[in-house]
């Protein structure tokens, strides 16, 4: 089997290599290889796998004799579209931090604490032509305490269940070539944009249960949920946050 591997952040670098050792031929890779440091166009290039740019990949499956079998997306950041989504012989299948129907878009860890839910998880899913809504393949859920929990903790967690959810599903795909799967519909579940998501981060005083909200946006480097004075945005950090930080080996009794 021939693939095509979109992804970033260090689950994907791990991913690629575990792809390699199923004897799945990996084609090339796309990635944020725009940054420096990025770990998947590292690991592409120690692995002497081509890094291209998603444009590239449109020509390759422009092709009529083409030979990829399956474009897979892993926390890709960018929209897919034709021909990515129908020109593989399996199609193309997209791995969502959060559980669909429900929760489409961005802000996933984000609303599951500020929503105090008890379960959270990752969806597989066949790309089409609109956000997070092709059909679902399979869902992997957990239960966890959204008080005892931040953004950045709880996609740990979620990314743990995602990469074996990522394994299944590939060797599923080798096995079986297109997998059953359920149709959605665009009238179900929540959708949140990035620029909604970045709205939600400012704290009313008033109206807000404001450790809540810290915890549902503390996810450093990233800005965090933030008063503004004077036209400045300041993250703010409280006490729970405070612990995370402590050194374990730290003398300090405050």
């Amino acid at each position: 089997m021939k693939i095509i591997f979109m992804g970033r952040k260090k689950y994907s670098t791990d991913l690629i290599e575990w792809t390699i050792n199923q004897g799945i031929e990996i084609e090339a890779v796309v990635t944020d290889s725009h940054f420096s440091n990025s770990p998947t166009a590292k690991k592409a290039k120690e692995l002497q796998i081509p890094v291209i740019s998603m444009e590239e990949v449109e020509k390759i499956l422009s092709q009529p004799n083409h030979d990829i079998d399956l474009v897979v997306s892993y926390l890709f950041w960018r929209k897919i579209k034709e021909p990515l989504i129908s020109e593989p012989k399996y199609g193309c299948i997209n791995f969502h931090p959060a559980i669909l129907p429900d929760w489409r878009g961005t802000a996933g860890y984000n609303v599951a604490i500020i929503n105090k839910l008890s379960e959270w998880g990752a969806t597989a899913h066949y790309v089409d032509k609109s956000i997070d809504t092709g059909n679902i393949i399979k869902t992997y859920k957990f239960n966890f305490d959204y008080r005892l929990e931040t953004a950045q903790s709880l996609e740990k967690k979620t990314q743990e269940i995602q990469v074996e959810l990522y394994k299944s599903i590939i060797l599923d795909v080798k096995e079986k070539g297109k997998i059953d799967s359920l149709e959605q519909f665009e009238n179900e579940g929540t959708y949140i944009s990035r620029n909604e998501m970045e709205a939600m981060k400012q704290i009313d005083i008033e109206k807000d249960d404001v450790d809540l909200k810290i915890q549902a946006f503390w996810f450093p480097p990233y800005n965090g949920a933030y008063i503004e004075i004077k036209g400045e945005k300041y993250t703010l950090v409280n006490e729970f946050i405070l612990k995370q930080l402590v050194d374990k080996d730290s003398t300090s009794n405050a």
